[in-house]
This record gives C-alpha cells, sequence and structure tokens, in this order.
C-alpha cells in the first residue's frame, strides 16, 4: 500500500514539469526556503517535506564567496548522497555545479547537522544506475535532463571523517 509521502510525490512530480513550474520555481523557491531555513535555524526546509533535501556550501568559483544552494538529495545506500544540476531544466548548468568542479571539497547541512563532504562527478559508467535511484525517488525527475537539452551534472557527495583537534 502507498504511503501518504508517495501518494502526495505522484501528484505534485507532474505539476513539476509543466513550463509554468519550471518559470516559476527558480524565482520563488530560492526566497522562501532561505525565510523557512533562518526561522528554524536550519533544521526546517520546505522542500524536505517531499523529498530528502540538504542545503550545500560551497566556494564560489570565480569570487571565491561563500555559497549557499537548496538541493533535493537521493541517498545512494553507502552513506552518501547524489544531487543533479537539473536547474529546473535550464539550458545552463547551475552555479553550485561550476563550484564543485572548482573546489570539492564542500560542506552540507541536513536537518539542522553540518558535515564535510567531498564531490566527485558521476561518470556516464554511472549514470544510468544514478538515475534510476533518484527516479525511484522522485518518479519523471530525469525529464528535466531530456528538457534542458543538456547531460545534467550529477555528483556523488562523500562526507568526511571530522578531524580531532
Amino acid at each position: 500500500m502507498p504511503s501518504v509521502l508517495q501518494i502526495v510525490r505522484s501528484v505534485v512530480s507532474p505539476l513539476t514539469r509543466t513550463r509554468v513550474f519550471r518559470w516559476a520555481a527558480p524565482r520563488l523557491l530560492p526566497p522562501i526556503e532561505r525565510v523557512v531555513a533562518a526561522l528554524s535555524g536550519g533544521r526546517v526546509q520546505l522542500s524536505a517535506l517531499l523529498v530528502p533535501s540538504l542545503i550545500l556550501h560551497t566556494t564560489g568559483a570565480r569570487s571565491g564567496a561563500p555559497r549557499e544552494t537548496a538541493l533535493m538529495y537521493t541517498p545512494d545506500g553507502a552513506g552518501r548522497a547524489i544531487v543533479a544540476g537539473t536547474s529546473f531544466a535550464r539550458d545552463r548548468h547551475p552555479a553550485w555545479t561550476y563550484n564543485l568542479l572548482a573546489d570539492p571539497e564542500a560542506a552540507i547541512t541536513v536537518r539542522g547537522r553540518r558535515m564535510r563532504v567531498r564531490a566527485s562527478l558521476i561518470g556516464d559508467d554511472e549514470r544510468d544506475a544514478a538515475w534510476a535511484r533518484i527516479e525511484a525517488q522522485w518518479p519523471g525527475y530525469r525529464g528535466y535532463e531530456r528538457e534542458s537539452g543538456r547531460v545534467v551534472r550529477l555528483f556523488r557527495l562523500q562526507p568526511l571523517a571530522e578531524s580531532r583537534s
């Protein structure tokens, strides 16, 4: 029997692939996510109500400034996370993917807990398996790749052991 979350995802998922959503979401969701995160001390994310979500902390590839991005992630079954640079099916890769390519050392915050990670680009030999995991969580998500006209960058985020000083 499907869970309530699975039913909600199956209803909401098709809406996320509409032109209206792809236009409105990049404009409305980031500021809403920031307000919710600020009010909750980073413990609550709006997107996390539907899918596992994290805040990715990177260093700007050009600016060197700290950057934060709320992202959906997919657990890979080995304590790591997979993130996809879909950017709502836009024709350009999102800035955070350039940041990870320039400096794969980053951090993530999940449910208020921050941890260091190392990002690695998922290669062609693993892409289909990674997409299968992602789409098991969010049906039709790979449609963003087809609609964008580009190969979406997929990254695996590996937690790093914290050093004890």
